[in-house]
């Protein structure tokens, strides 16, 4: 009798997603709506778009991430609307560069949401089962395996696998096989990986605990409310009306420190049993304890998991302590005293592939139409597992169709330097996606997120009609807005005079257009209504973006210029039969990095890691020499 099943082929498709989770959802969504006969496969109907970690998206830069994976035709923004329980625009105190919105969610109906949405799909099935390996076919086709014995042949394949990859859990001494959540670990599909020749390697993430809600002192908590006026994240929604559930900002003491450190040879991290690099920019508390050792307390968010739920989130707790341990390390903090643990915090370590065996379009260089996507490359967050999920299933209907790639380069989308990042230079921790990165910020504004890609996704066909018309009504309306208050011009009376003293502005000398007196930083649409009383009702967001064209105009110009600086070298194309390591000039360390990563142009290999500028000129020298050969041989021929 044999031990295992018979392999036999169930069914064929274009394409086939192996992983449900944010990049899988967008992924299987984007290829489908593209018109490709796609399959997602996943360890779990319960874990599609599952969020295993923070129960909320958007944030710092996320923010942006989820506009414009929503200007693209994709589904997190439209299904965040539907299901947050608090909103607010954060950074408003700086300038519109870095401000994002930020949605609490409620994680249950988010994911009910996001699968109801899937098996109404057209063109996408929904299969639950492990993914055992992939096999590649004579004529480049797939074979995709599963536990079961059914295998499915696919044209293109899109590896969304999240953490799940050979996942392990740690609990202080104790750890384990397993996926986040407590799901089954994908076990054997790595080694599959490993025999196509992918570089494959181990990161690790965490979580913090769950509280029922029930066990903590909200008296002694500060209090979080959401704004007074919602901003969704979908240009697609028009208004969101919500009661919404406050959060709390909470502190660690000096005696959790103390316990914390007392523990230290407890914990996996310090014991050496993880060796693999967690996020730097999401340590857990144990790191805080050491590192930053001279603080007294760490600020805390204690952030509700949804409306019909009682497990409550401690942001900034991530732990791989013992059990026991975390008892006592939680209940000595302020308002958790009686906290009652009902999932405790872990870390998790599991397999990625280092990205820069990845296209920019997000498709392995050593095998075409086999596409990667998510924390599998290297990232963190759902936001940026969404956005290379879009791109990456974009790309295999795309490819599919013999149409060239979409690919955002770093001037056009906070998804475009997120990528570029993580196939150019790669990453030796988990990538976090940061508006220090974006060099552009004020053209990358989540504002106008619509107005940069809305036009690129009606191209390939996963902007509709309906979004599109809804896209040029607005563009419209902002035109309209703008050359109406560049017309109507405030004269120097007394009483307007006055006004503009009351509100510590100059007063004016002589008439000058509204649009005029919005460059000024003290006056905005709200405080001089009064003197503009043929204004048109417009929306909130409409009159902040006009706002932010006008202060701002001049940076914005400053900006596109270098802009186009940056693209003629982006536009410096170099060949793919180029050999560097018969480059004379180039030093052996830059000939091992561009042999490598093969960079599609001059501007990609500038950002290589190990690439200096000197040997940015010697490849150029190089190109130059290389065309007046070509050019001199085809003029012999002619003769």
């Amino acid at each position: 009798m044999e031990d295992r099943v018979r392999d036999f082929l169930s069914d064929k498709y274009d394409v086939v997603v192996i992983g449900a989770g944010h990049a899988g959802c967008e992924a299987s969504l984007a290829s489908a709506r593209l018109g490709m006969k796609t399959l997602m496969l996943t360890m779990s109907l319960d874990s599609i778009a599952m969020m295993p970690c923070n129960p909320n998206i958007g944030g710092t830069a996320k923010g942006h991430l989820v506009r414009e994976i929503d200007a693209l035709g994709g589904q997190m923004g439209l299904n965040i609307d539907k299901t947050m329980i608090q909103c607010k625009m954060l950074n408003l105190s700086k300038g519109p560069a870095v401000h994002s919105l930020r949605a609490q969610a409620d994680k249950n109906h988010y994911h009910s949401e996001m699968k109801k949405t899937i098996e109404e799909q057209q063109n996408l099935s929904l299969k639950q089962v492990e993914v055992t390996k992939i096999g590649l076919n004579d004529d480049g086709s797939f074979n995709v395996y599963t536990v079961l014995g059914a295998y499915y042949e696919a044209k293109a394949v899109v590896i969304t696998t999240g953490t799940y990859l050979k996942g392990r859990i740690y609990i202080g001494e104790l750890n384990y096989s397993s996926g986040p959540n407590g799901l089954a670990p994908s076990n054997e599909l790595s080694d599959s990986l490993k025999n196509f020749g992918i570089d494959i390697r181990k990161f690790k993430t965490g979580t913090p605990a769950r509280i029922h809600a029930d066990s903590l002192n909200y008296e002694v908590m500060s209090a979080q409310t959401g704004d007074e006026e919602i901003i969704p994240f979908s240009f697609m929604t028009d208004k969101i009306n919500i009661e919404q559930v406050p959060c709390y900002i909470t502190y660690t003491t000096e005696k959790t420190h103390e316990i914390i450190r007392q523990n230290l040879n407890r914990s996996p991290l310090y014991e050496g049993v993880i060796q693999s690099v967690g996020p730097r920019y999401c340590p857990s508390i144990e790191d805080k304890v050491v590192k930053f050792s001279d603080k007294d307390r760490h600020q805390l968010f204690v952030e509700p998991e949804g409306r019909n739920t009682k497990e409550m989130y401690i942001q900034g707790m991530s732990s791989s302590l013992p059990y026991e341990v975390q008892i006592p390390m939680y209940r000595s903090m302020v308002g958790l005293e009686n906290a009652e643990i009902m999932r405790p915090a872990y870390a998790i370590e599991y397999d990625s592939i280092d990205p820069t065996q990845l296209k920019p379009s997000l498709e392995l260089k050593k095998i075409n139409n086999l596409f990667f996507a998510g924390q599998v490359n290297g990232s963190s967050g759902y936001e940026e597992a969404a956005s290379q999920g879009l791109i990456a299933g974009i790309n295999a209907a795309l490819s599919l169709q013999n149409k060239e790639p979409l690919i955002l380069d770093r001037s056009e989308a906070y998804i475009g330097v997120l990528i570029d990042d993580l196939v150019t230079k790669g990453t030796n921790e988990p990538y976090r996606m940061m508006t220090s990165r974006a060099e552009y910020r004020l053209i990358l504004r989540q504002d106008n997120a619509d107005e940069r890609l809305t036009e690129k996704g009606y191209e390939i066909g996963l902007v509709k009609e309906d979004r599109y018309e809804k896209y040029i009504k607005k563009q419209e309306i902002i035109k309209n807005e703008i050359e109406r208050i560049q017309n109507i011009k405030i004269t120097p009376k007394a009483e307007i005079n006055e006004f503009l003293q009351s509100i510590n502005s100059v007063p004016l000398k002589m008439p000058i257009t509204i649009y005029e007196l919005l460059k000024r930083p003290e006056i905005n649409y709200e405080n001089i209504k009064h003197l503009d009383e043929n204004r048109p009702e417009l929306r909130k967001e409409i009159m902040d973006f006009v706002e932010t064209v006008i202060k701002y105009e001049g940076y914005i110009l400053k900006q596109t210029k270098q802009i186009e600086q940056y693209r003629k070298l982006e536009n410096k194309n170099i060949p793919n039969d180029i050999c560097y390591n018969n480059i004379s000039g180039l030093r052996i360390e830059a000939q091992q990095k561009l042999e490598k990563i093969k960079p599609k142009s001059i501007g990609q290999a500038s950002r290589i890691s190990g690439v200096s500028p000197s040997d940015i000129n010697v490849l150029l020298i190089y190109l130059e020499q290389r065309r007046r050969s070509k050019d001199n041989l085809i003029e012999n021929n002619l003769d």
